[in-house]
């Protein structure tokens, strides 16, 4: 049996890895006493007692657990405390060719954020491909459920009133671009700019909707069509990410994409739209499932030597 922690097991994220990790016959989650589970000498005893213990803390806290550690544990942090960290592998399977082997040798993983793997796993390849230069300003506007702010933000929409609920019911924010998750998509888009990104909470549960504008000019020309056969080809063979077809226009309701088509899933679909000068490249997944606990757990068998979409 392998051994799991989980370091803040009753936050959002905890719960649901929790909820996924139950799927796993080959698989004891530790559990700390309520009573002491934040006594320091208690976390460490339960830490260098698992395989592999996942954080599912605030940054600080993260990084004083990591502390804790002892030496032997290997560690999956879901918070954002290490993700461009060069002693931690980044754990976005579906990045490069090379990020299956390493999340799986490496004793050290940091969970990717929510928005940057769809923004990520829609840039990369064009870089890779040589249709986008790395030195083109890019922008990404996304919005996501409320679920993506914490238990925190969860307690305020749920506790509001219909008529409060309705007049906050789209927010935008980070709007200084400071947001933390902007050091990985730049560290690893391979970009060489860090992009301009306006994230938006809707006041919906989850579900989320990253979405990568272009011109046609930035791309050499590059058609949609063409667009989308780079994304086809480079994920024709990932069980979790989804390449709609060209032109097809049977995900949208009416002309609106829905960003909870692909809730309670480790799912993501990728779509190209726009015209010969114009693009939009959007991604679909649920911001609690691939976007962190469903990651988090396809990470998890990584590192575990055991099938990938074991749980999922």
């Amino acid at each position: 049996m392998n051994k799991i922690f989980i370091d803040g097991q009753a936050g959002t994220t905890g719960l649901q890895i929790s909820e996924r990790l139950a799927a796993h016959a080959d698989i004891e989650v530790l559990h700390a006493d309520p009573a002491t589970r934040k006594d320091p000498a208690a976390r460490a005893g339960l830490l260098a007692s698992a395989d592999v213990a996942i954080l599912c803390l605030p940054d600080d806290a993260a990084k004083e657990s990591v502390a804790l550690a002892a030496g032997n544990t290997r560690i999956l942090d879901a918070s954002s405390a290490f993700r461009t960290h060069t002693d931690w592998q980044y754990g976005l399977p579906e990045l490069t060719a090379d990020s299956r082997p390493a999340i799986a040798n490496a004793q050290f993983v940091s969970n990717p954020g929510c928005y940057p793997q769809g923004f990520l796993l829609l840039v990369r390849p064009l870089i890779d491909a040589g249709l986008l230069a790395p030195s083109t300003p890019l922008r990404c506007n996304a919005v996501s459920g409320y679920s993506g702010g914490g238990r925190q933000m969860i307690e305020q929409f749920q506790s509001m009133d219909g008529a409060t609920a309705n007049a906050i019911a789209v927010q935008s924010y980070g709007l200084d671009q400071g947001h933390k998750h902007l050091p990985e998509m730049s560290q690893y888009s391979g970009s060489t700019n860090t992009p301009l990104f306006v994230p938006t909470v809707a006041n919906y549960d989850q579900g989320m909707l990253t979405q990568v504008p272009l011109f046609a000019s930035e791309l050499g020309g590059a058609t949609p069509k063409t667009v989308h056969a780079v994304l086809a080809q480079r994920y024709a063979d990932e069980p979790f990410i989804h390449v709609g077809d060209f032109g097809d226009r049977s995900m949208l309701q009416g002309n609106y994409l829905n960003p909870t088509g692909r809730n309670n899933t480790n799912h993501m679909d990728l779509f190209v739209f726009g015209d010969e000068q114009r693009l939009v490249l959007c991604a679909r997944y649920d911001n609690l499932g691939k976007g962190a606990a469903g990651a988090a757990v396809q990470n998890l068998n990584l590192m575990l030597k055991i099938e990938e979409t074991t749980g999922l």
